[in-house]
């Protein structure tokens, strides 16, 4: 059965146009809380949100439909993300609802799910719901005794502690300057306020949402006012969160940007030294740099790739029994703590490296050499599907042999525009950008 409502990450579109619209809304509560009914207890769901104007409308719709079938309705306010994942769980709720579309412009909104262990939907629930959403539910409504009801709750502080807990008890932030960025969204609360408990001096950010603002200018995808504020401060670090606070980029003390790869090699390689990898090596998607690979197979560790999507990620992490995994991005996922990206939580393993080596942020996170990498969308035609014609095959194999074990060609269907993304890296960026271009050309003259 295709897709209509969920994509990758939930559902998600422009406040007010199908499929983000209150009547959607209302029927995936609805078909959610009936997907999730697992025996004759009452039922809850906890809702949090971002700080996007149009979350006033979704939330109210999710839990009308909610209710309507017997479900209890927790409305935590904003929150990131990885915060509704963990109340989930804590709050023993039958399921977690987050109203959010992350990193994009104020304008979207999205809808995303996550199941009683905190992690996100299967496939295969998404496709029961999304059935239930194209049918008539009207004689599944719960009776007028046995409607949900719907409270809202304060559970910051409860996420502010899980997060310091992520830390060993004797590590504290006295003495460094921290510079966060909150994008305006879900965290512009929380990510300070943890940052201070734990004894960092801390100038914020992208604190002050309006319901338009969010992600403008700011955060995790705009780096320029983290960055320049860090240098002002002389800060000794910028921690960079989206709108959701689901991933995170790290400004060092000279301004320049670390990105989810160095991450990964810096917790890779701290949980390697304290035993704290349940396997000897990290998953990441096939977007990450080769110097990534490179440098843990010199550590001894494995690089395991999954398709672009942290919840890719987090599937093979947990099918293959791995404890750190991520994006080039900015996910990162470490499952010791939390079933899905948490910005906040990896700037503060990020920052105990810090503090106990005390070494400059420069220093710990250039951990290798990215190797040149060079990215081409082609846009091709309604309907086209050049990667079934021979001659495109033929330029992949070309460029492949010519790149040889120095180097890598990924070609891939964007998976929100008629694009295809051509990826080339190796140690040559001429001859990447050579090979990137032929395998270009190749798609646009059969796609035109």
């Amino acid at each position: 059965m295709a897709r209509k409502f969920f994509g990758t990450d939930g559902i998600r579109g422009t406040a007010n146009s199908w499929p983000i619209t209150p009547e959607v809304a209302l029927k995936v509560g609805m078909a959610a809380g009936l997907a999730f009914r697992r025996g004759s207890h009452r039922h809850r769901v906890v809702i949090g949100k971002d700080t996007r104007l149009s979350g006033y409308m979704i939330e109210p719709a999710l839990t009308a439909g909610f209710t309507a079938v017997g479900v209890d309705v927790f409305l935590t306010g904003p929150v990131p993300t990885p915060a509704v994942a963990m109340l989930t769980r804590s709050l023993r709720a039958d399921l977690g609802v987050m109203i959010s579309a992350s990193h994009n412009p104020f304008a979207d909104n999205g809808i995303k799910l996550f199941g009683p262990d905190g992690y996100k939907l299967s496939d295969e629930i998404e496709l029961a719901i999304e059935e239930m959403l194209e049918s008539d539910l009207s004689k599944r409504l719960a009776k007028p005794t046995d409607l949900g009801r719907a409270k809202r709750v304060d559970e910051r502080a409860r996420y502010v502690e899980f997060a310091k807990r992520t830390l060993e008890r004797h590590i504290g932030f006295d003495g460094l300057r921290v510079v966060v960025d909150c994008a305006n969204g879900a965290a512009y609360k929380v990510a300070p306020e943890v940052l201070w408990e734990l004894g960092a001096e801390v100038v914020s950010l992208g604190v002050e949402p309006d319901g338009f603002n969010i992600n403008r200018d700011c955060g995790s995808t705009s780096l320029a006012a983290v960055a320049a504020k860090v240098r002002e401060v002389r800060a000794d670090i910028g921690i960079a969160l989206d709108g959701d606070a689901d991933r995170v980029i790290i400004i060092d003390e000279k301004g320049d940007v670390v990105d989810g790869d160095q991450l990964m090699a810096v917790v890779a390689t701290s949980f390697a030294e304290d035993g704290r990898l349940s396997k000897p090596g990290i998953v990441a998607t096939v977007m990450s740099n080769l110097g990534l690979e490179r440098y843990l197979a010199g550590q001894g560790l494995s690089l395991l790739r999954t398709k672009v999507g942290d919840r890719y990620v987090v599937e093979a992490m947990r099918a293959e029994g791995y404890n750190v995994g991520g994006e080039q991005s900015g996910h990162i996922v470490l499952s010791d703590y939390a079933t899905t990206g948490d910005g906040l939580v990896a700037a503060l393993q990020l920052l105990a490296v810090v503090k106990r080596q005390g070494r400059p942020v420069s220093e710990i996170c250039h951990r290798f050499d990215p190797v040149p990498q060079l990215l081409k969308n082609v846009r091709i035609a309604s309907g086209a599907k050049p990667m079934a014609d021979g001659t495109v095959n033929a330029a992949i194999a070309a460029a492949s042999a010519r790149l040889g074990g120095n180097g890598r060609i990924l070609v891939r269907p964007s998976g929100t525009e008629p694009l295809i993304r051509v990826m080339g890296e190796g140690d040559d960026a001429d001859l990447v950008a050579e090979v990137v271009g032929d395998i270009a050309e190749a798609i646009s003259r059969v796609s035109a």
